[in-house]
């Protein structure tokens, strides 16, 4: 689409201004993902996603019909802007989830993404430009042949439609909000103020019956009743927020400069990989084509489904999500650093590769090696992520501050995606081109993702294990724990 659009002077250019492309998503989504999140805990978590899908079906058709860079630009900053849902998903997922599920719950989120991920590269390279792809089929398109990148859009909007039609009739909210219980003497005849009591208080001759297990509790003051409620529909009256200088505790404010520092290194990885596989064993990469960097990419993805649908839930409740998270950064650090020594292996298969037609032993070697430090990096950041989400989770005070606690992790998340990206070609660039020794050479930029992922480490040591149980639960807990001793 880059090249298309006439925008990059030379091939080497099109790098940068698909970089472009892509942050403009990032820099928006920074602007605004907060508000999405604060917007959840106000009016509740269905509006903000059916506004969040809407905004999603429009872009997509504006980026299919983009005919200049400048288009495609505006295009992605508004599916940014309007780029919420991923807290507010987050926010619904804990609400519906108990101590018992949520390990699970929360790694499906991840796995979404990463099989959304992948189902949206595959239909953007199938389906992309169909009039020369596929003659026989769209040969005498007039719309694709003027919009060649319309029909992969068109697919995706089908996807976003079919999420619209499920979300208007059976996505239920989520977020339970607190109302003052109305007596039968409150009617719509009575104009005078009268204190509200609750049915189970009224006058009787016989006492009022227990509430039943799944009644939340209910406590009552000299003027008025409070009834709070789980998993019940959404009631009129909206929750008592708390400031952010409440919420920014110094345990959230370890926990999300932990996350800051994997989230980067994260990107940093993902961006260079790429580039570093492809790039020339005499510059310091492996030399690989566009298609074994796909095919070593995608054996190692496999191994996601396991791990976050089986292997994460059964660690989490065995060590707990804050080891969990701790052992997931100190599983990855073997990777960068160990991979940049692949590129010794790789300058064997290229002398080897002269004199042999099948494949060599060292070609075997550098197979084996590259995909052990895959899965190796597979397992770090499955462990990582699915307990940063859960972390952000546990945060909250109150499921009401769960929008704003996802608010805060995504924040950061965007953040880090705009900064990785441009610090990852900037380090590799830096580092090919100037011949400096070891660990200033192509190690540079492991080496930087390394300590990253080593501060958080030491900055994840400091978390207290309070954060292994979500802070609405203690609160419930707490209220039980009093309730019985006034009894």
């Amino acid at each position: 689409m880059v090249r298309d659009f006439g925008v990059a002077k030379s091939p080497k250019d099109i790098a940068f201004y698909a970089g472009l492309l892509f942050t403009s998503f990032s820099v928006c989504q920074t602007l605004m993902v907060m508000h999405w999140g604060r917007l959840s805990d106000r009016i509740g978590r269905r509006p903000v996603i059916m506004i969040g899908l809407v905004g999603n079906l429009v872009s997509s058709v504006l980026l299919g019909t983009s005919k200049s860079f400048k288009a495609a630009i505006l295009a992605r900053s508004f599916n940014g802007l309007m780029a919420g849902n991923v807290v507010v998903v987050k926010s619904m997922v804990a609400e519906i989830s108990d101590s018992t599920n949520r390990p699970r719950m929360m790694a499906m989120i991840p796995l979404m993404w990463n099989l959304g991920s992948v189902a949206g590269s595959a239909v953007g390279g199938l389906f992309a430009d169909p009039v020369n792809q596929y003659p026989r089929w769209f040969g005498n398109s007039v719309i694709f042949k003027e919009y060649p990148y319309l029909l992969p859009c068109l697919i995706g909007c089908s996807v976003t439609t079919f999420g619209l039609i499920v979300g208007l009739f059976k996505l239920e909210e989520t977020l339970v909000f607190k109302k003052d219980v109305e007596t039968p003497a409150t009617s719509a005849t009575s104009t005078e103020p009268t204190t509200p009591a609750s049915p189970a208080l009224s006058p009787a001759p016989a006492p009022a019956p227990a509430p039943a297990p799944a009644t939340a509790l209910v406590s009552a003051s000299a003027s008025s009743l409070t009834l709070s409620t789980e998993n019940t529909p959404l009631l009129d009256s909206r929750p008592q927020q708390r400031g952010i200088r409440e919420l920014l505790t110094p345990t959230v404010i370890r926990v999300m400069t932990t996350n800051v520092f994997v989230c980067v290194s994260s990107s940093m990885g993902e961006q260079a990989y790429p580039i570093f596989a492809a790039t020339n064993t005499n510059d310091g990469g492996l030399g690989l084509s566009t298609r074994d960097i796909g095919i070593s990419l995608a054996i190692a993805s496999v191994a996601v489904i396991y791990l976050q649908l089986v292997t994460y839930p059964r660690l989490e409740r065995k060590y707990g999500v804050l080891k969990c998270y701790q052992r997931g950064q100190k599983t990855i650090i073997p990777f960068y650093i160990l991979l940049p020594f692949l590129n010794l292996v790789a300058k064997q298969v290229d002398i080897s590769s002269i004199s042999q037609s099948f494949p060599s032993v060292s070609r075997v070697l550098l197979w084996i090696m590259l995909i052990a430090l895959l899965l190796v990096r597979v397992v770090g950041s499955v462990l990582m992520m699915t307990s940063i989400n859960l972390l952000t989770v546990h945060l909250a005070p109150t499921k009401a501050e769960l929008g704003f606690m996802n608010g805060t992790q995504q924040l950061s998340m965007s953040t880090s995606r705009i900064i990785g990206p441009l610090l990852s070609g900037t380090i590799w660039s830096w580092s090919i081109k100037n011949s400096w020794p070891f660990p200033f050479d192509f190690h540079l930029l492991w080496n930087t993702c390394a300590l990253l992922v080593l501060c958080a480490t030491y900055l994840s040591g400091r978390i207290p294990q309070t954060v292994n149980q979500f802070g609405g639960d203690r609160q419930e807990s707490q209220n039980r724990d009093s309730a019985e001793q006034r009894g």
